[in-house]
C-alpha cells in the first residue's frame, strides 16, 4: 500500500509539472514568436508588424511604419 501511495504521488507531481511547464509555454510563446518575428523582419530590412485586430502580417514597402501597429 505504502508503494502505491508513493506511485501515485509522483504521478500527481508529474502531472502538475506538464500543466505548469504547458502554462508557461502557452502563456509566453506568443510574445516570443512576435518578438522572433519582428527581429526577423528587421534582419530583412523589411517593415512587417502582425495587425492586432486581424492577426494578419502587415508589411510597409515605403520603411515608414504606419500609424496603427
Amino acid at each position: 500500500m505504502k508503494e502505491a501511495t508513493g506511485e501515485l504521488n509522483m504521478t500527481l507531481v508529474t502531472i502538475i509539472a506538464i500543466a505548469a511547464v504547458l502554462g508557461f509555454v502557452t502563456f509566453f510563446l506568443p510574445q516570443l514568436l512576435n518578438t522572433v518575428g519582428d527581429k526577423w523582419n528587421d534582419t530583412k530590412g523589411t517593415n512587417c508588424w502582425t495587425d492586432t485586430a486581424t492577426g494578419k502580417t502587415v508589411c510597409d514597402d515605403t520603411g515608414q511604419r504606419s500609424a496603427n501597429p
